[in-house]
């Protein structure tokens, strides 16, 4: 009998019918053990710490920098120890290109390597803003891991950006739930 005490097996929680190489989410990242690093919510307004305004910098340079995927973060608001983003993959040259020659090349197995994707996108935001506390010797860490929802049409995005909006308003009564939306 095989010793399995000591493997340790993810769960992924994506969708697997679906690539997340385009279309809509909303996603969540916190601190690791949702502690306080991006700053603190004051009368009603989120006073922004320097990690946080760095990790705002990167949302916001996010689209510039990742112009080939025509990526969109229409909303998003930076939290004491999360972030909310919807996140947009429009139609770009590596998710319309199925059963070309330019397609993404496989591992072998049939599996896209992560990148130009939902993930490369967050990884990239997570990376950037971990390597700018390290250099301003900031202690900072992330969450392993992060919450996203695929957004199924328009009456679900509105009501996502909403909550979205009115989060920094309703931090005193949300801060001790889950931070998803149905």
């Amino acid at each position: 009998m095989e010793e399995k005490m000591n493997v340790h097996h993810r769960i992924s929680y994506r969708a697997q019918w679906h690539k997340y190489d385009g279309g809509m989410y909303f996603v969540t990242i916190c601190t690791k053990e949702k502690q306080h690093f991006f700053g603190e919510i004051a009368d009603g307004v989120m006073n922004l710490s320097e990690i946080g305004k760095c990790l705002h910098e990167q949302i916001v340079k996010t689209p510039s920098m990742r112009a080939d995927m025509n990526v969109e973060i229409p909303s998003f608001v930076i939290m004491p120890n999360h972030v909310h983003l919807i996140v947009i993959i429009g139609e770009n040259q590596y998710n319309t290109c199925r059963g070309t020659m330019h397609c993404a090349p496989t591992d072998g197995n049939g599996f896209v390597p992560q990148t130009k994707n939902l993930a490369s996108i967050i990884r990239g935001i997570k990376i950037s803003t971990t390597t700018f506390a390290r250099k301003n010797d900031i202690p900072f860490a992330w969450q392993s891991r992060y919450y996203d929802r695929i957004i199924r049409d328009s009456a679900e995005m509105n009501r996502i950006a909403e909550y979205i909006e009115n989060n920094v308003a309703e931090w005193d009564e949300n801060k001790g739930i889950d931070y998803q939306v149905d």
